[in-house]
């Protein structure tokens, strides 16, 4: 689960990261007030969107006009930026050209940087353990950096065991230049970025840009905060700041039935059981020539409901030419899912092509509830059978 900016600072700030002082605001009105609270005389106003790239991105009815970052000077300028964004299409690299509405904005202090570094926390899975990465190359994108500039990313492994220590945050300092007051900051900005990790189970908490002052202070200049959404039932409180207006709808209706669905963007919409399974049903897809419209795994225990309101979500999108089924019964039988099938293809109104490859627990007694449908379903017997079916399918049926 994503939250805004602001939410992240208002999270981290808790556990000792220094942030700088802002207010949010729905309004240009909030906007001008917000501004009136701080001491200027320069002020930054942010689109508060879940997508990075705002500075560099434009808004849907002013392309060649200022991006979703803007300094102002005055609390009349800020009003004005606030109401350029608000209730305005943002287009950025992450949000594609379908943009996203911005609702509100972050008025936050100006500052004096010095220094712009980068700097996260996120679960390697090489080692397996919560990983510090950092970077001198801070306001750029980090995956940039590796690409072109890997000698300049700056990794630290967290043993569980022990935890952060002091000599995990020194040897980051020294590697970042960092020295004195700096170093020291840097210390405890990290302890604190750490602490708010683990104790209200992130997935990312990523500073970019992380700034040092003048003054030699280190300060989060902008907060991307993620949670694992299988620790949510341990913080009720981080539930309430879901906004589920940045979220695909697509994806909000399938958490409902206990759906593991991901909206990408092909034109093979895919259902099965077991994450392993939905990856190479994606990865063979490919290879065949098409792409996935998303990864659904049902899950061990699906029930017809479940089936048939997959069938829905995979079907509201417009990009669908054709479904693949590629069930492995183990739990799971397979005439319990053949019957789901049956009936969401009937109550859907199935009007693109259909292949089911089924496997595994009373296969023979589902592929035989397939036959009997009097639907158009074509049943496959192995996982490239299906593949090169649904492929076949849809270019004849284009």
């Amino acid at each position: 689960m994503n939250i805004h900016e602001y939410q992240g600072k208002e999270l981290l700030k808790r556990y000792g990261v220094t942030v700088l002082e802002g207010y949010v605001a729905w309004t240009p009105e909030e906007a001008e007030a917000a501004a009136a609270k701080l001491p200027g005389p320069v002020y930054v106003v942010k689109s508060q969107i879940h997508a990075g790239g705002r500075g560099a991105g434009h808004f849907a009815d002013d392309p060649a006009g200022k991006g979703g970052v803007r300094l102002a000077k005055s609390a009349a300028d800020v009003r004005a930026a606030a109401e350029a964004m608000i209730g305005h299409t943002l287009i950025t690299k992450q949000t594609g050209e379908a943009g996203r509405p911005v609702r509100r904005v972050y008025v936050e202090a100006g500052c004096d940087i010095a220094r712009e570094l980068y700097v996260s926390l996120l679960v390697d899975r090489l080692s397996g353990r919560v990983t510090i990465i950092a970077s001198t190359e801070g306001g750029m994108e980090i995956e940039h950096v590796a690409e072109h500039q890997p000698e300049k990313i700056l990794r630290v492994a967290i043993d569980p065991a022990s935890g952060l220590s002091g000599f995990h945050s020194r040897r980051l300092a020294a590697g970042l230049g960092l020295t004195g007051k700096q170093a020291s900051s840097f210390g405890k900005f990290i302890a604190g970025m750490y602490a708010a990790y683990m104790a209200l189970d992130c997935a990312i908490v990523e500073i970019n840009p992380l700034v040092v002052t003048g003054a030699g202070d280190v300060v989060a200049l902008d907060a991307k905060v993620s949670f694992d959404d299988s620790a949510l039932f341990r913080h009720p409180d981080l539930e309430k700041l879901r906004d589920e207006g940045e979220e695909d709808p697509k994806e909000l209706e399938a958490a409902k039935f206990e759906l593991n669905y991901v909206a990408l963007d092909g034109n093979i919409g895919c259902m099965v059981n077991g994450a392993g399974l939905a990856m190479a049903t994606m990865d063979i897809i490919k290879l065949y020539g098409m792409s996935p419209s998303n990864f659904l795994d049902v899950g061990g225990s699906a029930t017809k409901e479940k089936v048939t309101a997959a069938f829905r979500i995979i079907l509201s999108d417009p990009n669908v030419e054709g479904i693949l089924v590629n069930i492995f019964g183990g739990i799971m039988r397979c005439d319990i899912i053949a019957e789901g099938v049956v009936s969401a293809a009937r109550e859907v109104q199935l009007s693109v092509p259909l292949v089911v490859r089924l496997a595994g627990t009373n296969v023979e007694l589902g592929k035989e509830i397939l036959a009997k449908s009097g639907l158009p379903i074509i049943s496959a017997d192995n996982l490239g059978d299906a593949a090169a079916k649904i492929v076949k399918a849809v270019r004849e049926a284009a």
